[in-house]
């Protein structure tokens, strides 16, 4: 899933020129083959009747890649260095039209991935309105969508904390929760 999927049931509204297209986007990575951070996003784009984005590396992650516990994976060397972009595989070809991007990821040592940082970078989100969500085995989402307005989109308007939902919370749970927001 590398193109942005609108949820509007209506093929035919999908081929019409004057369709309405949507002004939400629900970016997310997911790694691991739980695909847990996958499971929350497509709810979420549901609940939000948003567009889906899949931000996938370049180089896909092993399971010897996501092992915390050895100070050689992929993972811990690019968490330990604040510089570190992987590489993506695809854009998000129609940025412009977004309005609202809520951002998804599995929270990796207390932040997000630096892929994140590589997705928000290829673009200008002057004036956009960002929400992180997260997925953890056990950390809250702490400073992650702090650390990722410092580092790469500074001039979005972010919504912080944002929210850990983990497990695969129902469409009208999250509906409540993006009430909340406004």
């Amino acid at each position: 899933m590398n193109a942005c999927q609108n949820n509007q049931n209506s093929d035919a509204a999908d081929n019409d020129a004057d369709s309405v297209k949507t002004t939400t986007l629900v970016a997310y990575f997911s790694a691991s083959e739980v695909r847990a951070t996958e499971r929350v996003a497509k709810n979420l784009a549901k609940a939000t009747d948003a567009d889906l984005f899949e931000i996938v590396p370049a180089l896909a992650y092993t399971t010897e890649d996501l092992d915390w516990n050895d100070e050689q994976s992929r993972s811990t060397i690019e968490m330990k260095d604040s510089t570190a972009r992987p590489e993506v595989i695809s854009k998000v070809e129609n940025m412009d039209q977004y309005d609202t991007i809520y951002v998804g990821f599995p929270i990796w040592w207390y932040t997000a991935p630096r892929i994140i940082n590589t997705f928000l970078e290829q673009y200008d989100l002057t004036g956009k309105t960002i929400i992180p969500f997260a997925t953890s085995g056990g950390s809250d989402i702490g400073k992650s969508g702090e650390d990722l307005k410092k580092a790469s989109a500074p001039n979005a308007n972010w919504i912080l904390p944002g929210k850990v939902l983990n497990g695969n919370p129902p469409v009208d749970s999250l509906k409540v929760w993006v009430e909340t927001l406004k």
